[in-house]
């Protein structure tokens, strides 16, 4: 006899007492998913979260959502014929009132043909109890191979969410998605330069008109200081941070560190829960970096050197 098959049906329904929020942020954290993800499984449909399990294994499932909050429940799978020699009760009904009973049987151990018996006259078992011996043998093979492949600890592995890809894409002015060091570092130098290509733009204009210059200055302060923002929230997206942390500029002392971190501090090689990695830095993006830092570089030699020669041409006299 075929062991009984249940699924895991979903239709919404919460645990008493359960906030709605928490159950979405405790199912993500179970299927290891984003929140966003599991909104589809609240529609109010009932959604299958797992099929063709054993009781111990459906009652394993239902305990780790009901402790999630989710009210799942278990129902009867539909059974699926396993592949056997022996005939069913239902396939020998069908027989039965299609063909009359046959007066020869097979031995289901050494396949010996014989007139109808409770026993093999070749190797002498009771076809009954051995019937019954195999189907107990298969059920405790299946317990065992349960037990020592699935744990009450394991998460479901119900795929709730579509594959994520590779690559996140890539958007420079947007507070979504994500960015490595490299185009992080190239991003603000095409920042800078644009910036100062266009101040210099405005002290044209101010030489004309001094309120119009001003605006202008305004207008591309404020322009800078917003696409600045953006790539880095895209920064801390990349190592699972929360966009608002780029508050922590404006706290004294550590908002003169903090920068290093973001500039400094690896990513996520796989996917969080801001998307998926930011795909490979192209050449152009290593060459902006490497001009990033050497003017970096650059700067912190001038201002170590600049002073100490000012200082031997004053000792000099010149």
């Amino acid at each position: 006899m075929q062991e009984a098959q249940f699924k895991i049906v979903f239709t919404g329904e919460l645990m008493p007492n359960m906030p709605l929020e928490a159950v979405k942020a405790n199912l993500a954290a179970l299927f290891k998913t984003d929140p966003s993800k599991v909104d589809r499984l609240f529609s109010g449909q009932a959604a299958v979260i797992k099929s063709k399990l054993n009781s111990q294994e459906a009652d394993k499932y239902l305990g780790a959502l009901h402790r999630a909050g989710a009210k799942a429940h278990k129902e009867l799978d539909r059974p699926v014929p396993a592949l056997s020699l022996v005939q069913t009760d239902e396939e020998l009904a069908a027989a039965q009132a299609d063909n009359p009973p046959a007066a020869v049987m097979t031995c289901p151990k050494c396949g010996h043909a014989q007139s109808q018996a409770s026993e093999c006259s070749a190797c002498g078992i009771v076809i009954e109890k051995y019937l019954a011996r195999q189907a107990q043998l298969r059920e405790s093979a299946a317990t065992q191979v349960a037990s020592t492949t699935i744990s009450p600890y394991t998460p479901p592995s119900a795929n709730v969410s579509e594959a994520m890809p590779l690559h996140g894409e890539l958007k420079p002015l947007s507070v979504t998605g994500r960015i490595g060091r490299l185009r992080y570092l190239a991003w603000s130098l095409v920042i800078m330069f644009v910036a100062t290509g266009l101040f210099g733009v405005a002290a044209i204009i101010m030489a004309i008109s001094s309120t119009m210059g001003l605006i202008c200055m305004g207008l591309i302060g404020v322009g800078m200081l917003v696409v600045s923002v953006q790539i880095g929230v895209q920064r801390l997206h990349d190592f699972g941070w929360s966009g608002w942390l780029i508050l922590l500029n404006l706290v004294p002392v550590l908002g003169s560190l903090f920068p290093f971190v973001m500039l400094l501090m690896p990513g996520n090689r796989e996917a969080n829960r801001y998307g998926s990695p930011p795909p490979p830095n192209s050449r152009p993006v290593k060459i902006l970096a490497a001009l990033w830092l050497l003017l970096i570089i650059s700067g912190l030699v001038a201002a170590l050197t600049v002073p100490a020669l000012v200082a031997m041409r004053q000792g000099a006299g010149f």
